[in-house]
């Protein structure tokens, strides 16, 4: 899940990038590791070829922090610029969900589980979005009827395993994250990644605020989905908007203002309320 946080630093040289991990998640470095590893095998060319390690150093006891690494991963250098850094970004979107689908479909289903689950699933994600839903504190018209309906409607969702098709996910729709190389879309930043299923991770990165806060990019025009698939992204999308709508709830400088008003909008109009 998203949290508008940084979780590293990049140091970028000639034909490599170090990216050292900040906080306390300590699987980060591994999980980028691991999804560096298996797209090297079975998707060359669309990820980082991975380069070395540096495993999590736990702080020493008493220590407060101090000595303490969340680990880093050196990869390579891909070419490209990032999708987010361009003005046209929505003419792309059928290279971007090209790229997608060829991250969905890379690891073979008897590697696929074996991997970990990735953070922030269905269900850690439903139960986090319902935490924050009773927190709600009144706050302005269109964002507690956002809210509310979004509550109600939460709280009747029975996803089940209907529509699931299992997929290795990159975990973050963010579209700083794509990079347009001139032929083709690579991806970067799989800090998040595991197993997990088509319509979620389609529904988390068409959902992402950086797929629309500076002009919409629509990915989901150029996927085709089962009618089971379509229902279970319906409600991934509504949970995914709901998300957003305590992400940017804060109002921070990272997007323009008003950008929380107009999430509280796209949730009642994914709830057609």
């Amino acid at each position: 899940m998203a949290d508008l946080q940084w979780t590293h630093r990049v140091e970028i040289r000639d034909d490599r990038v170090v990216k050292r991990y900040i906080g306390e998640d300590t699987e980060l470095a591994g999980r980028e590791w691991r999804a560096l590893t298996l797209l090297a095998e079975h998707a060359p060319g669309l990820a980082p070829q991975p380069i070395a390690l540096e495993p999590p150093v736990p702080a020493p006891p008493g220590a407060a922090g101090t000595g303490a690494s969340s680990g880093a991963v050196t990869m390579s250098r891909l070419p490209g610029v990032a999708l987010r850094s361009l003005p046209d970004a929505g003419a792309y979107a059928a290279h971007l969900a090209r790229a997608v689908g060829e991250l969905h479909a890379a690891v073979p289903r008897d590697v696929l589980a074996g991997v970990p689950e990735r953070p922030w699933h269905l269900g850690p994600l439903v139960a986090q979005v319902k935490e924050w839903c009773a927190r709600w504190k009144p706050r302005e018209p269109l964002a507690d009827q956002a809210v509310r309906e979004g509550a109600r409607w939460l709280a009747g969702w029975r996803p089940g395993d209907e529509g699931v098709t299992p997929v290795f996910g990159a975990g973050d729709g963010n579209l700083a994250n794509f990079l347009w190389d001139g032929v083709r879309v690579r991806i970067v930043d799989f800090e998040e990644s595991g197993r997990s299923d088509r319509a979620f991770e389609l529904s988390e990165i068409s959902q992402h605020v950086a797929m629309w806060v500076d002009g919409e990019v629509d990915v989901l025009a150029h996927v085709e989905l089962s009618p089971a698939e379509g229902r279970r992204l319906t409600g991934c999308r509504r949970l995914h908007a709901l998300m957003w709508l305590f992400l940017l709830s804060s109002e921070g400088p990272r997007n323009p203002p008003g950008t929380f008003r107009r999430q509280a909008g796209r949730v009642l109009r994914s709830l057609g309320a």
